[in-house]
């Protein structure tokens, strides 16, 4: 029978794999909370129409990446494409902007999107990401790129870019897309499929397309565009970033690919990833997806970071601590007979704060050691016969290679002194 593999464009996390992720997402919780923000959890499947009307029907995650069933009620539902959407639901749907102005929330967890699987680049992915929702400051979006920033820092990761640009308000986007399509129009027939159909739909699409991005140097820049409001709230952004020593790089072709942002967008690349793959992630200021979500018009900015690449770039700069121990003792029998005594001994330690292995396995003891040097543990902890009539237990110290018998009474601290370092 042929063996069942994880389905295509998703892998399995390992132990030491797991490790680093617990790490780094430890460290985003950390660094967010130091800026205010709490903690959130949204569902991993949601109304397709949440993406349809938020992220907009001519993105390519809605066209072409979204995992999307029906449910046994006829209702379309999809596994989550990205976690904006869902984290403004949450809060404005709680009403939780109206007790206080701004909501700061971090979240972390799965998303979901049918782009081609290489390194980088999952069905399943994972990504950390905070929303800071209520106020429409150009200091917040100052801020999340800060917290990301801090972020990265906190990781050791050194050699990041980040890259800003202003998308403006809705009606500079307005007098932006007029003039893209005054550009466009003369060269439709030399688009792709895909430019062509976006130079009716969504122009601003066609500076993010790979396959036409010869045509991109000589298109308008969205800052000609702009009004005097807009270009005063990127100046500010690029003042605070400047005050908080983050040299930003301003790109004027950055976009982004949902429809939901305005104003600030910013990425962050970094060189040991090449090509599609460099960006880490980005995010930006979306003051208009409340209204398209049907709530009241709300400001917001936030970002989304993806995890996989971060660890990419962190194994490659070597900043990844050593995964821990699977443990710090190794409880083990000597022979079958003694394995319930074995067994309330390794209750007795991890009752005392102390992560304990059980291994009562019918082998060898000296097989049983072996296998403690494998997981990691830094003390054995032995059952035999006479420890059993002595209600005492041979404590072996791993590392200084020394052992002592030990009262059942004495064990636990004599385990931790060992592990403290003490003598």
């Amino acid at each position: 029978m042929p063996q069942i593999a994880a389905p295509r464009g998703t892998r399995d996390i390992l132990p030491d794999e797991f490790a680093a992720r617990r790490w780094l997402l430890d460290a985003h919780s950390a660094v967010a909370e130091s800026f205010g923000y709490r903690g959130i959890e949204t569902p991993i499947i949601e109304s397709s129409e949440l993406f349809s009307r938020g992220v907009g029907t001519d993105t390519d995650i809605v066209e072409k990446q979204m995992f999307t069933f029906d449910d046994r009620g006829g209702r379309s539902l999809t596994l989550r494409p990205e976690g904006t959407a869902g984290s403004l639901r949450a809060v404005v749907g709680a009403h939780l902007d109206q007790e206080i102005r701004p909501v700061r929330v971090h979240y972390a967890g799965p998303f979901f999107r049918a782009e081609r699987p290489q390194a980088g680049r999952q069905h399943q992915f994972t990504q950390v990401g905070i929303e800071c929702i209520g106020e429409s400051s150009p200091a917040l979006d100052a801020e999340i790129i800060e917290v990301a920033w801090q972020f990265y820092k906190a990781l050791g990761i050194t050699g990041i870019q980040l890259q800003v640009n202003s998308l403006g308000s809705a009606s500079d986007r307005v007098r932006y897309r007029a003039a893209l399509v005054a550009y466009y129009t003369p060269l439709e027939a030399s688009l792709c499929d895909d430019c062509r159909r976006r130079l009716h739909t969504n122009p601003l699409r066609l500076l993010d397309c790979k396959r036409d991005a010869r045509f991109v140097e000589g298109a308008p820049l969205l800052w000609d565009s702009l009004d005097r409001p807009s270009r005063d709230h990127f100046t500010a952004v690029l003042r605070d970033l400047e005050a908080a020593g983050i040299e930003a790089i301003r790109n004027d072709r950055l976009v982004r690919g949902l429809d939901y942002y305005s104003d600030t967008v910013f990425e962050f690349w970094h060189d040991v990833l090449q090509g599609a793959q460099g960006s880490l992630g980005g995010g930006g200021r979306y003051d208009g997806l409340a209204e398209l979500l049907g709530f009241p018009a709300t400001p917001a900015t936030g970002y989304a970071l993806g995890v996989e690449r971060t660890l990419m770039v962190a194994r490659a700069l070597g900043t990844i601590p050593q995964a821990p121990a699977a443990a710090d003792v190794l409880v083990c029998s000597v022979e079958p007979a003694e394995a319930d005594a074995a067994a309330g001994i390794a209750r007795l330690i991890r009752a005392a704060g102390t992560r304990t292995v059980l291994d009562v396995a019918e082998r060898r003891l000296d097989r049983k050691l072996r296998g403690a040097g494998r997981i990691g543990t830094r003390v054995a902890v032995i059952v035999g016969e006479n420890e059993v009539a002595g209600d005492s237990a041979v404590v072996r110290d791993l590392d200084g290679h020394s052992q002592q018998t030990v009262p059942i009474a004495e064990l636990a601290a004599t385990v931790t002194r060992i592990l403290g370092g003490a003598s």
